[in-house]
């Protein structure tokens, strides 16, 4: 095998696709050849590298240098400078390093992060199996064939304190174990990344980075919950997370991953992928199995849960992306290597994303329990232009709008509770003191209205009478009673909606009216 002196890693995410990474890979290659270094220089595609923006990030290897925001115009500048003479282009360098293991240092400035699930993304090409596998990929899955039963895989899940981490919180080894102990002849297993969650991509750069963890998190949870069919229900939108998906199905099927007698067990498991196409609703994990049983999507209502009555009627787990992601190293390390990270409750790390008035906006994997203002100030830089911080809004669209008050928080299931806050997604939108809060709070009624379902009576008049409210308010048409009334609205949706679309809405709109009076008393007579 040939070894080359540089490796560059471009990041071939979404935002590196439409920033123009195919042309700025072109254009590397056709400079290192030109100079004669084709066999010295290796050019490689991965995951996402972190952070957002115009332009294309990537990695040179072995010195750890990040460039970004580089455009197909810097690519001889690199080449003459960087590759030929040894001199890294200033000008386009992120501060930080990319790491060799797990620990990584990045901006906002240089922060370290602690990545278990994101820890192959940007590391590895992503449509490379042998790369994953070179990673210790499907050892966890071989551990779990070879030596453990089902129950004793579910009970270490348990055991490690893992929590979805779609925004629910709920124990996943309980959750398989519950599968488990349903009498059927078939059970079915789904990870749903759909992420319709305005202000989240979380799920899909694990996806684009790293698809076989996923699927080696499906396998394993397959296996401790006795489901021998799956489903991967993926947003139409995500072209390039189903592109990479697609081929790494593939590649476990020839690799006798997927399919019949699994690593010559006894276990055998079937996975598909399933388009969605769009609904914001169909993140609901009920709508979602109408959706796959080709239905409309429409919420259900529970119980029965879908671990009893779920998919053509039987037993089924559900989990999001992040939760699957990180059942290898928890099954490969064990529930105590787990449980260091993170706090009692709220054990591992979570993925989240920084949006909004920032100086650095992307992701970032750190320990639950890490402050909000760690996150914002940390690793997002501060307000950009050396701004005030005004408010944020957590967990996405259907999330709470928090002040400062609220940047000690440590950001993990439980301790936001005493905030009045909830982790959600693990969007994180910053707004600084030129920010309006009623500005936000229309956006995401508008949102809610145009993506109800109209299946239940208030969800379907509610969200339709906020909106007209919050656009009386936005056109300083407003009154003191109409603020009343959209409060008032949003507890009865709360009460009353089938599913978490309408019961959600109470979050934003009490946050931001309760939280930020002023921005709305200056808008009503």
């Amino acid at each position: 095998m040939k070894l080359a002196r540089t490796h560059i890693l471009v990041s071939m995410d979404m935002e590196g696709s439409q920033g123009g990474a195919l042309e700025v890979i072109r254009r590397l290659k056709d400079e290192i050849a030109k100079h004669g270094l084709t066999e010295e220089i290796k050019v490689l595609e991965t995951g996402t590298i972190g952070g957002t923006g115009a332009g294309v990030s990537m990695v040179v290897y072995p010195e750890q240098v990040i460039y970004e925001h580089v455009y197909p115009l810097d690519v001889t500048l690199l080449v003459e400078e960087h590759l030929l003479k040894g001199r890294p282009v200033k000008r386009l360098m992120k501060p930080g390093r990319i790491p060799q293991e797990v620990r990584m240092e990045r901006i906002g400035p240089a922060r370290e992060q602690t990545r278990v699930v994101l820890a192959n993304s940007g590391v590895i090409d992503p449509e490379n199996i042998d790369e994953y596998i070179g990673r210790n990929g499907y050892t966890a899955l071989e551990k779990a064939l070879t030596s453990m039963t089902p129950a004793q895989v579910a009970a270490e899940v348990k055991r490690s304190g893992l929590r979805g981490r779609g925004g629910a919180g709920f124990p996943t080894g309980l959750k398989w174990e519950s599968a488990a102990s349903v009498p059927s002849d078939q059970r079915y297993i789904i990870c749903n990344a759909d992420e319709g969650e305005p202000g989240t991509f979380k799920d899909r750069l694990i996806l684009e980075g790293d698809p076989h963890k996923l699927i080696e998190g499906i396998l394993l949870g397959a296996y401790a919950s006795g489901a021998s069919k799956g489903y991967l229900y993926i947003r139409g939108e995500y072209t390039l997370s189903i592109h990479r998906m697609r081929k790494a199905i593939d590649d476990a099927y020839r690799y006798g991953l997927l399919g019949v007698a699994i690593l010559d067990s006894a276990f055998s498991f079937e996975l598909e992928i399933k388009e969605g196409a769009g609904a914001y609703v169909c993140g609901d994990e009920t709508a979602l199995m109408d959706s796959l049983e080709g239905k409309r999507g429409e919420p259900r209502i529970k119980p029965p849960y879908p671990t009893v009555v779920g998919l053509f009627g039987k037993p089924t787990v559900i989990n999001n992306v992040e939760t699957l992601a990180n059942v290898p190293p928890i099954i490969a390390k064990g529930a105590d290597w787990f449980r260091t990270i993170g706090t009692e409750k709220s054990p591992g790390t979570k993925v989240f994303t920084i949006l909004g008035d920032v100086q650095y906006p992307g992701l970032v994997e750190v320990p639950m329990g890490t402050s909000m203002a760690e996150i914002i100030f940390g690793y997002g830089g501060g307000i950009k232009g050396g701004g005030k911080f005004k408010a944020a809004l957590l967990g996405g669209a259907a999330g709470i709008y928090v002040s400062d008050t609220t940047l000690p928080a440590r950001m993990d299931f439980d301790s936001l509770k005493e905030y009045a806050a909830v982790l959600g997604s693990g969007a994180v939108m910053v707004m600084s003191e030129e920010a309006s809060v009623v500005e936000s709070l229309y956006a995401v009624l508008r949102f809610f209205e145009h993506e109800s379902c109209g299946q239940c009576v208030p969800c379907r008049a509610g969200t339709k009478a906020l909106f007209d409210l919050i656009k009386k308010v936005r056109a300083d048409q407003g009154t003191r009673e109409d603020l009343e009334r959209m409060i008032k609205i949003s507890e009865v949706l709360y009460s009353s909606s089938l599913c978490p679309l309408g019961q959600s809405l109470i979050m934003p709109v009490k946050s931001a009216i309760e939280n930020f009076p002023d921005d709305f008393l200056a808008k009503v007579q």
